[in-house]
């Protein structure tokens, strides 16, 4: 099995500007942030950062910590990706609220969204879903926090997306489809981006090593010989992209097709430097 990069380029409105010593220097928009990057193990090509934010770790291995704010920064302020608009904040989990170096995703996914039944498991604030509904999908988002999910639809009519055909649905991804599995239901494209810990609505647990493999054996009895594509992308740097890969190989077999591994990564502005992000596998009928 071999291994690809998908590459996420800067676009006006965000950029990796610099990155070393274990941290990132981003811009969203107007605002600058350094936030921390284990894997920026190298030195940085400058030392002049002049963030508007930055996030400080706690000692909470799940994702502890505060932002600091150099100068004043808005509760949220919009952005635009194509067509769609979304607003980035200074999330209480080190992120800004979606997940940039998911845009070569989006991209390949769009190209496959036209007239699409679509299924984006883990939605988070909907950009994805939103991207491949602009794209002509039928979309059902399903994120497990009811805050998230309000986000989704603000986006949304921010970008003049209310009216798609979107079902927002607050619930645990994994009971979710495993009630889609008993409906009969089939899907001609699925986007599943699991946390490595996590908690549905109700307190439901969700361990990425534990469940992982039967939320996507469940996810392949939703996908039938006219689906399209499954992506999985999986950010817990302990797991291979091979083993998620031969997973996922093993689950599509009979579907035909192709899979795809490796890892995604952002391209740095000021070197070319590729700062990897997290590993993936994705299947597609072409």
């Amino acid at each position: 099995m071999l291994l690809d990069t998908i590459v996420a380029e800067p676009w006006a409105d965000f950029g990796l500007i610099d990155c070393g010593h274990g941290r990132k220097y981003e811009r969203y928009g107007p605002v600058r942030v350094v936030r921390p990057e284990p894997q920026a193990m190298w030195a940085p090509a400058t030392t002049d950062w002049d963030p508007d934010a930055t996030f400080v770790p706690g000692s909470d291995e799940e994702g502890g910590g505060r932002w600091i704010q150099h100068r004043p920064v808005p509760a949220s302020w919009p952005l635009v990706r194509g067509n769609v608009r979304f607003n980035a904040s200074l999330t209480p989990f080190r992120h800004l609220g979606f997940f940039p170096d998911m845009a070569p995703q989006w991209d390949w996914m769009q190209a496959r969204a036209n007239d699409a039944e679509i299924l984006n498991l883990f939605g988070y604030t909907g950009v994805g879903t939103l991207l491949l509904s602009e794209a002509g999908g039928r979309l059902v988002h399903v994120d497990a926090s009811k805050k998230s999910v309000e986000g989704g639809r603000a986006n949304a009519a921010l970008s003049g997306l209310a009216e798609r055909p979107i079902r927002w649905i607050v619930d645990d991804a994994a009971k979710f489809t495993a009630r889609e599995v008993r409906r009969g239901r089939r899907y001609d494209g699925i986007l599943l981006d699991p946390p490595k810990f996590g908690r549905g609505p109700e307190g439901e647990m969700w361990r990425l090593e534990e469940h992982l493999a039967f939320l996507l054996a469940d996810c392949r009895r939703l996908l039938d010989a006219e689906s399209r594509f499954l992506v999985l992308t999986v950010y817990a740097v302990r797991m291979s992209a091979l083993a998620i890969g031969e997973l996922l190989g093993q689950l599509v077999a009979d579907l035909g097709g192709k899979v795809e591994v490796g890892e995604m990564a952002v391209r740095e502005e000021s070197r070319a430097l590729l700062l990897p992000t997290a590993i993936f596998a994705r299947w597609s009928r072409d």
